[in-house]
């Protein structure tokens, strides 16, 4: 089956993504690099520091910008771990699913003292279950409300109507079977 133009585009976005996430990273560390530097020099010259002062401090703050991103990965274990930790708790990020939501994005979950990992591979859905009254657990409907449908027939005498009888009775079971499925 041929590969459509909007799977091509999603495709290519998706293995560019990580690429392009890279790139912003390093330019707000040159940014971040640059205004050390113009500092440095700033203080060099309104300052009046000493040149070699200014060196010194100039290598202290890139120095803590090295260590800063070497740590950055340790960082994001120790919080996604925490996170995960408290999740269900309260204290953490917390999302309910009472009724139901999406998980677009990887997310780790407590499981019968393991964990289990939901929208690793996509969106995922997450439906409440309910039992029914015959004590069957199935995903729960649309609150157990009874739902009215009016259906109008305009016809302008009754043989036109006897008629298209087969027609208007095709159109509602359709309808029926649409609500049925939920559409």
């Amino acid at each position: 089956m041929p590969t459509s133009i909007e799977d091509l585009a999603d495709e290519a976005e998706s293995r560019t993504q990580p690429t392009l996430d890279a790139l912003v990273a390093l330019s707000r560390q040159a940014s971040t690099f640059s205004t050390a530097i113009t500092g440095a020099f700033k203080a060099a010259v309104v300052g009046g520091r000493r040149f070699e002062t200014v060196l010194n401090a100039l290598s202290l703050k890139l120095a803590g910008i090295a260590l800063d991103r070497a740590l950055q990965p340790i960082s994001n274990v120790i919080g996604n771990a925490i996170g995960s930790a408290f999740t269900g708790i309260g204290g953490g990020p917390l999302k309910p699913f009472a009724r139901g939501g999406i998980v677009g994005a990887p997310t780790v979950f407590p499981i019968r003292g393991s964990l289990g990992v939901a929208g690793e591979a996509g969106a995922e859905a997450v439906l409440p279950l309910a039992r029914g009254s015959d004590g069957r657990l199935g995903v729960a409907g649309g609150g157990g409300q009874p739902m009215v449908v009016n259906f109008h027939v305009t016809s302008p005498d009754a043989g036109s109507f006897t008629r298209s009888e087969a027609q208007v009775t095709a159109m509602l079971a359709r309808a029926v079977g649409r609500g049925r499925r939920g559409l």
